[in-house]
């Protein structure tokens, strides 16, 4: 009869207890960051069908769940993946198939580069990116004289770092048919004694840009595998392609389809007309891994090669201003046919002119809407109190820190002393406008999202430099960094309901790190590494 008795009690106990629910991966043991609205941490998470299914404690997790795989972190932190607000993604891969001038110290060294890569090469048209001035001991502009010498007939074109300035010989020169009298509105073409310098600034370089031999579909693809490859490496989930023509969006969509693409993209697309009229007609594009509703437009120039717009001359150029690389009117047009499409307006602007400018007619544009999150992109310098334009709900500023410390060596020499107050004023732009968009603008800088957190969080550069951090007043906290590479940077490409923290039935996007980021000496941010990266619940 007790055997009976014990027997029966077995079974009632194994009857009450629930069977374990079936989930894809148990991610247990962990020091996980949420990013939720309370910014509350977790130890566990399920993930069912690309998605997070529950977030808790590893043992109510355990003994609610049977998993297929089970990850134990082993105490280290665990973060939504990353999202670059602001790169660009096809352009970091096509540069990887062109002469790297990035981190040259000299315009010698260019012309190393270059030769080194024409000597294997051999290609009948050499196109370069990355060399700036500002890092050399003669920071004027190149001259085109020595390209002209070694490359008397091989059209040589090498753009500057940011994008918007290029150095061409006289073979790319006659190819585009640019001459001394050659006049084109938004930038400038270089003159000295008379002469072409072979230095283009912002619209001129258009003309070089369409003789360029056209990159065939093998070539493309390998670019954006390239890219995806050093992007998931470094915790990157989602990217903002900041200007997309629509033959590689629908590469991208294809690449997607196929599984071959994993990174997910919010593709703005360039402002041309054949990009406007197919894409402003069609409506926006979602799928889970390609995001098209929204425009990138250049207001001004940069910094570096003197062609943002400024509201007075540049303190080391007299009666120089810079420049729109935009008529004013056109701009305003074209911000009512981007409205009337239900598209989001993201708009390059550098200088405090632009930036004024810009803001004010999102203003007049957006007036009586809401939830639009028009943004600027770089916000750089702003004065005379136009933060205040960034307390408006329809616009956000995407922003850089990074630029803040590649900049800060010369960025006073450029402003002065009083406008460089209000110049990468992260925080003020953060108090005005409630949230900021974080990103690195790749390749114009590195593509490591710690140094964008180490940048935003202390201000200096990687050796230090300056000694208690450029414009500390400036910085972020980490919380408010963590936030700005992962939430705010959904929320700025409308997908805060998607991805951008870990919660219920979010994307599977999350990254294990060796460090904690939030808790690390801030020196050792730049050198913390990714140990897994996982988008949709597949490692990378």
């Amino acid at each position: 009869m007790k055997k009976l008795l014990s027997l029966f009690a077995l079974i009632l106990i194994f009857s009450c207890q629930k069977e374990k629910q079936q989930v894809d991966t148990l991610v247990i043991n962990a020091n996980v960051y949420t990013v939720n609205s309370n910014f509350d941490k977790a130890e566990a998470f399920a993930i069912k069908d690309g998605k997070f299914f529950q977030v808790g404690t590893s043992k109510d997790l355990q003994n609610t769940f049977e998993a297929d795989t089970i990850i134990d972190a082993k105490g280290r932190a665990v973060f939504p993946g990353f999202i670059d607000a602001h790169c660009h993604f096809y352009g970091l891969g096509m540069n990887l198939q062109k002469v790297d001038l990035r981190g040259t110290t000299s315009f010698d060294e260019v012309m190393k580069r270059v030769l080194d890569y024409q000597n294997e090469r051999q290609t009948d048209f050499i196109i370069g990116r990355g060399w700036d001035q500002n890092d050399w001991e003669d920071k004027k502009f190149p001259n085109k004289k020595l390209l002209d010498a070694l490359f008397p007939d091989t059209p040589v074109a090498l753009t500057r770092i940011d994008g918007h300035a290029m150095l061409c010989n006289q073979a790319a020169l006659d190819l585009a048919n640019i001459t001394k009298e050659t006049k084109m509105d938004g930038g400038e073409i270089i003159i000295e004694d008379g002469e072409l310098t072979g230095v283009l600034i912002d619209n001129p370089m258009e003309l070089v840009e369409a003789i360029f031999p056209k990159p065939n579909r093998e070539l493309q693809i390998n670019a954006l595998l390239d890219a995806q490859n050093i992007c998931t490496n470094l915790g990157l989930t989602t990217v903002s392609d900041a200007g997309l023509h629509r033959e590689v969006i629908e590469l991208m969509d294809s690449l997607q389809q196929t599984g071959d693409l994993h990174m997910r993209v919010y593709a703005m697309v360039s402002n041309t007309k054949d990009n406007l009229d197919y894409y402003l007609t069609k409506g926006k594009i979602k799928t889970d891994q390609l995001n098209v509703q929204s425009v990138k437009v250049y207001a001004d120039g940069a910094l570096g090669s003197r062609g943002a717009a400024l509201k007075a001359p540049y303190s080391d150029k007299e009666h120089h201003f810079g420049a729109m690389v935009i008529g004013l009117e056109d701009f305003k047009a074209l911000a009512s046919r981007i409205e009337a499409a239900n598209y989001q307006m993201n708009t390059h602007a550098i200088g405090d002119s632009a930036n004024r400018f810009v803001l004010k007619t999102y203003e007049k544009t957006l007036q009586g809407e809401t939830d639009r999150r028009w943004r600027v992109e770089h916000a750089q310098i702003i004065t005379d109190n136009d933060f205040e334009l960034f307390k408006n709900e329809n616009i956000i500023p995407s922003i850089q820190p990074t630029h803040a410390t590649s900049d800060m060596y010369w960025a006073e020499d450029r402003l002065g002393a009083e406008r460089i107050k209000g110049a990468y004023a992260y925080k003020t732009l953060l108090n005005a406008s409630g949230k900021v968009a974080l990103g690195t603008d790749f390749p114009v800088e590195q593509v490591s999202p710690f140094l964008t957190f180490y940048a935003a969080v202390s201000r200096q550069d990687v050796k230090g430099y300056p000694e208690g951090g450029f414009n500390l007043q400036d910085g972020l906290s980490r919380e408010e960094t963590l936030k700005g590479m992962t939430i705010w940077a959904a929320y700025a490409n409308f997908e805060e309901d998607e991805k951008g923290s870990i919660e219920v039935e979010k994307f599977a996007d999350f990254i294990i790190l060796d460090q904690d980021i939030m808790t690390t000496d801030v020196k050792n941010i730049p050198n913390i590494k990714v140990e897994q990266t996982y988008i949709g619940g597949v490692k990378q």
